[in-house]
Parts: structure tokens; sequence; C-alpha cells
């Protein structure tokens, strides 16, 4: 009797914790809607840090209860047996049940930290097996529409319920209704649909507030995203993409989180895979701010791909990293990062100073530039999945992180993050075309880190990757460090020929200090490519451009960083047009 009072007592406050969370973290998210409204946009970056560590310290008070109301029982596999069974009763019914058990899996492994999963006490997929097809519409709007009107544009418009004036609703909804409709034209072969569905939650991120939809007709789709903006002449729509893969790079693992005050995540993920089904559940929770879900639907993606394969863990390609050890699946889309023990002498940064950098990653916008990683402990795979060559990298530069058990390896601790393409490999392969645009997105994508207050440190080309949509992005994050952080200095010119052939410098130079000459270093683009880097990026060789960058960033000013290119936007006469941030020099 008294071991099912614990059980029963167990469950209830391990439920109380969950839901403590939930509206802890729905909180925050009505928080950011409310200051998008106010135009506070420093508080929704405030919000959006602080929202990522809801849920450890949600789970750590919930065992600290646990641990007062049942003793040294917290610590016996058997209560967590029964704890499982108990609990799964206590939360049927909620519309974020996955949730629900995710959180009681952090909560177990904060009392036994172990490899895998197992099924006797974790939450496994078998439980709760609901698909996500089919649940969508629940939390979608229906306008039985054959064609799209501006005032059917309008009333969606007024619906996301944004409380503010706008700057010119009707020009809004017009502008709006003539992109839609030359993009069904364009994709059906007629502007007539049968449907228009649009998401009840509104995303916020950043500056700008997202209705999400989609047009049907028959088993075809058309995506819709309408980007909001709050200037101070009042609300006004800036974008409609109706494209996959424009509106995927809105969701990028290189962006921030949104947040979507949302009833039944299942039924919003849902909605979001039936126009973006490339993108994995994991990426759409992850996007949402459920990091924590995100990262078990991204282990039981894992797992379903090694089943479904005899492939083996190779070394990832590219030039091998002085800090991380990096392997692949060859057919997957996520690569696997482990710290080495040891480090070469021209690294001055400990492991314990990489696992903070990569944290600062994590609480920092990163502009759709900066790989997004989440972070495991004891992963545990058989042996035989390992290419030889990788075992043997791994037992001799890892070996404090990646332990073997017979035949199986437990990976005590990495970074799984989307697969990118190198840099210097895509230039190896590329068109000149796309060999040029790569460069010029190379110097965007540093002038956006430096605006986000971001030095990404070492700027040699295998560093950055290209995503299969183009962009350029970061990914090396031994060396990253606040921009404001830096010492801008110009490089003094040589005192005779002895200097100049020096190996090392002759003059002083201090941990913080950078010397934008040296870029070009850095960079070793061939001569074709260098010229076209400095022909549109020549300013970031100079100091001035960078203490202008410094000064942005000490004066708190929030930069315009807009998942789009001005292609979408809607041009009209009545309203200033919005254009994309431009830097100093150009």
């Amino acid at each position: 009797m008294e071991q099912a009072r614990a059980v029963a007592r167990g469950a209830d406050l391990l439920h109380r914790g969950f839901d403590d969370f939930h509206q802890r973290f729905r909180a925050v998210t009505r928080r950011a809607k409310e200051r998008f409204e106010r135009r506070d946009w420093r508080g929704i970056k405030r919000d959006t840090a602080a929202r990522l560590t809801l849920q450890r310290r949600t789970v750590d008070e919930t065992i600290a209860r646990l641990r007062a109301e049942l003793g040294p029982r917290v610590e016996q596999r058997e209560l967590w047996t029964r704890l499982k069974t108990a609990y799964w009763h206590e939360i049927l019914g909620r519309d974020d049940f996955e949730l629900a058990q995710t959180f009681f899996n952090s909560a177990l492994r904060r009392v036994f930290p172990h490899s895998g999963v197992d099924a006797g006490i974790d939450y496994v997929s078998d439980d709760f097996p609901v698909p996500y097809s089919g649940w969508e519409m629940a939390s979608a709007r229906t306008y039985s529409i054959r064609r799209v009107e501006p005032a059917v544009v309008e009333k969606i418009l007024l619906a996301a319920g944004l409380s503010g004036q706008w700057f010119d609703l009707e020009g809004d909804a017009r502008a709006l209704t003539r992109r839609i409709r030359t993009r069904l034209a364009e994709a059906f072969g007629s502007d007539e649909i049968e449907a228009l569905d649009v998401l009840r939650p509104v995303l916020v991120r950043n500056k700008a507030a997202y209705v999400v939809g989609r047009a049907r007709r028959g088993d075809r789709v058309l995506p819709i995203l309408i980007s909001i903006l709050n200037r101070e002449d009042g609300l006004t729509v800036d974008a409609v993409l109706c494209r996959e893969d424009e509106i995927s790079i809105v969701f990028s693992f290189a962006r921030w989180y949104f947040h979507a005050e949302v009833e039944n995540p299942r039924e919003v993920i849902g909605f979001l895979h039936s126009i973006l089904p490339r993108k994995h559940l994991a990426e759409l929770y992850i996007s949402l701010g459920y990091t924590k879900h995100g990262k078990t639907e991204l282990y039981r993606d894992l797992m379903r791909t090694i089943e479904a394969t005899d492939e083996q863990f190779v070394i990832a390609p590219g030039k091998p990293g002085l800090v991380m050890a990096v392997f692949t699946l060859p057919s997957y889309e996520f690569v696997f990062k482990v710290i080495r023990d040891v480090f070469p002498s021209q690294k001055s940064v400990t492991p314990d100073e990489v696992r903070e950098r990569y944290l600062q990653v994590l609480r920092h916008d990163r502009v759709g530039r900066l790989v997004d990683f989440q972070e495991f402990e004891h992963l545990d795979f058989k042996r035989s999945r390992f290419e030889p060559e990788l075992l043997a990298e791994l037992e001799s530069t890892t070996a404090r992180r990646v332990r073997a058990h017979g035949d199986r390896i437990d990976l005590a601790h990495l970074y799984v993050g989307r697969r990118v393409t190198p840099l210097d490999l895509y230039l190896q392969t590329a068109t000149p075309e796309e060999a040029e645009a790569a460069v010029n997105d190379l110097g965007y994508a540093i002038k956006d880190l430096a605006a986000a207050n971001v030095f990404a440190g070492d700027l040699l080309l295998k560093n950055f990757g290209v995503t299969r949509h183009g962009r350029v992005v970061f990914y090396d994050y031994d060396e990253i460090c606040p921009l404001v952080s830096c010492r801008f200095r110009r490089m003094p010119p040589p005192r005779d020929d002895l200097d100049e052939m020096a190996a090392e410098p002759w003059f002083s130079v201090g941990p913080d200090d950078v010397f934008p000459q040296e870029l070009r270093t850095f960079l070793s683009l061939d001569r074709h490519l260098m010229a076209v880097f400095e022909e549109r990026h020549g300013e970031l060789f100079e100091i001035d451009f960078w203490k202008a960058m410094q000064e942005g960033n000490r004066s708190g000013e929030v930069i315009d960083f807009f998942p789009y290119g001005d292609r979408v936007r809607l041009e009209r006469p009545s309203r200033p047009q919005h254009f994309q941030r431009r830097y100093p020099g150009e």
C-alpha cells in the first residue's frame, strides 16, 4: 500500500511539473506576441533566450520535489517502471502528450543516466503511436472559396488577432491577392482552388509575425507564408512566400526559434509538415522552441534510419577539424561531432570552453548563418556500424567521450546537426556562376554575423558550409566570440626587409587583436574569386567597417534579419519600400 501511494504521489508530482513547464512556456510565447505589438524587439530576444532553459529548470525543480517526497526510493528502478504506467494514466487525453513523455524521460535521465533507450522505463515511439497526417486541420481555419479575393485575404489578416492599426489593410489585401493568384496559376495552371487553410497560431520571431497557410485543389497544395511587420506607422504586410524552398529557409536550422500560442503541438506540426514535407519532424518541433522534444524526435529518426540500412558511420567529407572529430552516415542528412581529447598548440581553448561556446550559439540569434546543433549524451551503437578508419580515429583522439563496451560503442557526449557541404569542397565542383554566388554570400554571412555581434574567429573556407538552398553558413564554434570584445587593428608596415621576410610578427599581438587585412590570407580564394569578393565586400578588409559594426552592437540596435529577399516583398507605392539591411561601405 505504501509503495502504491508513493507511485501515485510521484506520478502526480511529475505531471504537475510538466504542466508547470508548459504553462511557463506558453506564458513566454504569449508575451512575445504582446512584445511584437508593442515593438519591444529586445524583449523578444530576451524571451527567446530565456525560454531555452525552462524545461531543464523545471525538471530540476520536479526532481527536487520527488526526492523530498519519496526519499531514497527515487533511486529505485522498479519505482520508475511503475511511475511510467501511473504517469501514462495522468497524461491521457492531453493535447501535448508527446511533450509530456519527453518531460518524463528528461526527469528519468536526471536520476538514471544511461545509454540508449530502456523501453521498461523510458517512453518510446510506440507509446501513443498517433500519426501526424490528418490531424493538421484541427488547428486551422478553412475558407471554402473557389478564388482568392481581397475581402477574404483581409479577413485572414484580421483573424491573426494582432492589436494595432494597419497602415493600409485594403492595399495589403489587394497586393497579396494578386501575388497569390499569380503563384496559383503557375503551380496549378489556373487560380481556381477548393479551399484555403490558415493555421490559427501566429508565429512570431524577432521583428516579424508570420501567418501560415495553404491553398488546396485536389491532392495538390500551394504553401503560403505571409510576413507582417509592425512599423512606426502601423502593421503592414512585408512579403508573401508561396514556394516550399522559400518557406523552408524561413524554418531553417540556421535560425532562431519561433513563438506560437499552441494548444496541440502535434496538430500544428502536422500542418507545417504538410507544406514542408522535406523537413524532419524534429526540425519543426525545434523551430517552435520545443527543443527537448525535437531531440527526442531526432533520436527516433536516427534509430529508424539505422535499422533501415546497413550503412556504417564514416568520417565526414572535408578537412579534419583540430577540435572536433566529425562523422556521418552517407545517406543521412546529419553529422555527428565529438570533442577531441587533446588540441594542437595553435588552439588555445579547452574542451570545457568549446562546450560553453556551443551553448552561447544556442542562446544567440543565429540570423540564418549559424548551424543549430543538438547536444546528446550516451548514444549507443553497435561497433560493427563504424567504419574501421573512423573507429580508430575516435578511439585514439576522443577516448574520454567514446568508450567501447564489448560489441557496443557508447558516445558519452556529442553534437548532432544538419550536414552541409564544406565551402572549400563546394567551390571545387561548382560552376563559375555557383562559385561566384557562394563567394558573394560568404561576404554577407560574415557581415550578418558581425551585425549580430558575432565574430567567427577562424574565417577559413573549411569552416563554412553551403546548404541545399545555396546559403552559406558557419559551423565551427571553438573560436567564436562577441564582436564587441575584439580589438580591430591595422597591421603596422614592416620596418625593413627582415621584418617583411620574418615568419613571426614584428609587432605585439594581443589575444583579442584582429587584423582585417589578414582576411585575404584566411580565405585563400583563387585570383578570380578573390576579385569577385573584393569588388562586393572589399570593406571587410578595412578596420572602419568592423568598428562601425561594433558601435551598432554597443548601441543596442536590433537589426532587421528577415529570412527572405526583396523578390518576395510586396511592391506598392502607398508605403515606403523596405529593403534588406545594408552595411557600412556598401
